[in-house]
């Protein structure tokens, strides 16, 4: 798999892109960046996202993508997340007001966006990947996913705060390459950490020791205002097997 980090971090600054990993070109989760970052050409060869969870700075691009690609697809792009999240951006983004409803144009029949709902725990495939959704804490139905292709797989946590399940799933995984997760805040946020459900490296640290060990961790998410400090901290964990995206558009391979 080929992970293109279009955005990577908690907030938008010049600089910073919100979050967006593209998978082998066809294959997005979250869209916080994928319309300021790709040409309109490379916006239509996606066919199959994954949206987390409702906010923002996960979402915005959907509107944007399906005005880019109006017309240019021979098929809608396939969304997938939890009813909850479907229902919110149905509700508060996609809703004739904010911006057109591109889950009914052209046409119901063949729309530009079609939005398909997942449950926790429950696997499916899209093309060639198997995806398993596990929900996170964080708010409105969050989830995070382990997507697999051939022999390999990798774990998104995305948004989340202090969290059990996926690590228990992610241990039983015997082809895991690789674990994107976040830091969100500095220790000394701890309480705006807790209370919006994201991590700082304190609270990170706890979180490492339920991961499945010897497995890279990529830490995203930083908020563009505080990453000096999220920085300085991390170093003295003195984690190996971490790497932090300080800068968007990193590539892997796994």
């Amino acid at each position: 798999m080929k992970i293109q980090v279009l955005g990577g971090h908690g907030g938008l600054a010049k600089g910073f892109a919100t979050t967006s990993y593209l998978i082998d070109d066809t294959l997005l989760i979250d869209a916080g960046a994928v319309a300021s970052m790709l040409s309109v050409e490379e916006q239509c060869r996606i066919e199959h996202i994954l949206i987390s969870h409702c906010h923002l700075d996960h979402t915005k691009d959907l509107a944007f993508i399906c005005d880019n690609c109006f017309g240019l697809k021979p098929a809608p792009f396939e969304v997938f997340t939890h009813s909850t999240v479907k229902d919110i951006i149905k509700k508060h983004l996609l809703n004739d007001i904010l911006w057109p409803d591109f889950t009914k144009l052209p046409n119901t029949e063949n729309p530009t966006m079609r939005i398909n709902t997942v449950e926790s725990e429950k696997n499916f495939k899209v093309g060639e990947y198997s995806i398993t959704p596990i929900k996170v804490n964080h708010d409105y139905d969050a989830m995070g996913f382990i997507v697999e292709k051939g022999d390999s797989s990798v774990l998104f946590t995305l948004d989340t705060g202090p969290t059990d399940r996926i690590w228990e799933v992610g241990s039983k995984v015997k082809n895991l390459k690789a674990i994107f997760t976040e830091v969100s805040f500095p220790d000394e946020l701890q309480k705006v950490a807790d209370v919006s459900n994201h991590l700082t490296p304190k609270t990170l640290r706890e979180e490492l020791k339920k991961m499945p060990s010897n497995i890279p961790v990529i830490l995203t998410h930083l908020k563009p205002n505080y990453q000096k400090e999220i920085l300085l901290q991390m170093e003295k964990l003195g984690e190996k097997r971490i790497k932090i995206l300080e800068e968007d558009g990193a590539v892997f391979h796994f």
